[in-house]
C-alpha cells in the first residue's frame, strides 16, 4: 500500500479528491453550521464535530462499499424515456429535504425572527439536529463518493483524502460559524447557498447536469459582495465610533470641572 502513495500519479489523483472533498465539505459545514444555532451555546461545537465526525465516517464507510454503491449507476425504473437509478432518487429525495429545510430555515430568520421563536430556536434536541446531520450527510457522501470512485479505484487514495479534508474541515469549522453568527449577511447567503444546492441536487436526480463551476461562481461572488459591504459598514462606524469617545470625553471633563468647581465654591464659602 505504502508503494501506491511513491507514485506521481497518486498524487495527482489524491489532490483532486481532495479538492472535491473540501468543496463538498464546506457544502456539508454550511449546513451543518447553520443547524447548529439552534442549539445553545454549550452544544454548538460538540454537534459541530459530531457531525464533520459522522460525515466522515458515512463516506469511508460508503467507500468500503464500492461495489454496491455501483449498482446504484444501474437503472431502478423508467418513466417515458426517463430511466431513474438509485443514486438519482437519492439525489431527488435528498435535494428536496435540502431545499424544504434551508427554505424552512431562510423564512424563520428573514420573517419570523421574534423574541418568541428565538426561546423556542434554542430549545432543539442535540438528537434532532443530528438526525437532519446524517441525513443531509449521506446526500453529499454519496455524491462525492461516486464521483470519487469515477476518479480512481483505489481505497486507500479515497480514505486519505477523506480524512485529509476532514482536518481542514474542523480548523475552519468555527470560522464559518461564527461569520454565520456575527454576521446577519452572510447566515442568509449561506441559506441561499443551501436552497441552491438543494434545487442543484434535484435538478441531477432528473439527469440535468448543471455545471456547478456556475453556481460555486455566484455564490464565490455573493461572498465578495457581502464582505466588501461588511468593510464599508466598519468604515462607515469608525467615525461614529471616534466622535461618541470624543464627546464621552468632553463630558467627563465637563463633569470634572463642575466638581471642581462646586468644591471650590464650598471651600470659599
Amino acid at each position: 500500500m505504502l508503494e501506491l502513495f511513491l507514485l506521481p500519479e497518486t498524487w495527482v489523483v489524491f489532490a483532486t479528491l481532495f479538492a472535491l472533498e473540501i468543496v463538498l465539505g464546506v457544502d456539508n459545514l454550511v449546513f451543518i453550521s447553520v443547524l447548529c444555532e439552534r442549539l445553545p451555546q454549550e452544544k454548538r461545537k460538540l454537534a459541530r464535530n459530531l457531525g464533520i465526525s459522522l460525515a466522515v465516517i458515512s463516506r469511508i464507510g460508503l467507500v468500503f462499499s464500492i461495489s454496491w454503491i455501483m449498482t446504484l449507476t444501474k437503472p431502478v425504473f423508467s418513466i417515458a424515456d426517463m430511466a431513474f437509478t438509485g443514486s438519482d432518487l437519492i439525489l431527488i429525495f435528498g435535494g428536496l429535504f435540502l431545499l424544504l429545510k434551508s427554505l424552512k430555515e431562510l423564512w424563520s430568520w428573514l420573517v419570523s425572527h421574534t423574541e418568541v421563536n428565538q426561546s423556542n430556536y434554542a430549545k432543539t434536541g442535540l438528537v434532532v439536529i443530528l438526525l437532519q446531520i446524517i441525513a443531509v450527510d449521506a446526500v453529499f457522501s454519496m455524491d462525492s463518493v461516486i464521483t470519487a470512485v469515477g476518479l480512481t479505484s483505489e481505497v486507500p487514495i479515497m480514505v486519505a483524502a477523506i480524512l485529509s479534508s476532514a482536518v481542514v474541515m474542523v480548523l475552519i469549522a468555527g470560522k464559518i460559524t461564527h461569520l454565520i453568527l456575527v454576521y446577519p449577511g452572510f447566515k442568509t447567503l449561506a441559506l441561499l447557498f443551501l436552497v441552491l444546492l438543494g434545487g442543484l441536487l434535484i435538478a441531477e436526480g432528473f439527469g440535468l447536469h448543471v455545471n456547478k463551476g456556475y453556481v460555486y461562481f455566484a455564490m464565490a461572488f455573493g461572498l465578495i459582495t457581502e464582505i466588501c459591504h461588511v468593510l464599508l459598514k466598519k468604515k462607515q462606524r469608525k467615525p461614529l465610533l471616534i466622535k461618541s469617545k470624543l464627546k464621552a470625553k468632553f463630558k467627563r471633563k465637563a463633569t470634572a470641572k463642575r466638581k471642581t468647581m462646586t468644591v471650590n465654591n464650598l471651600i470659599g464659602a
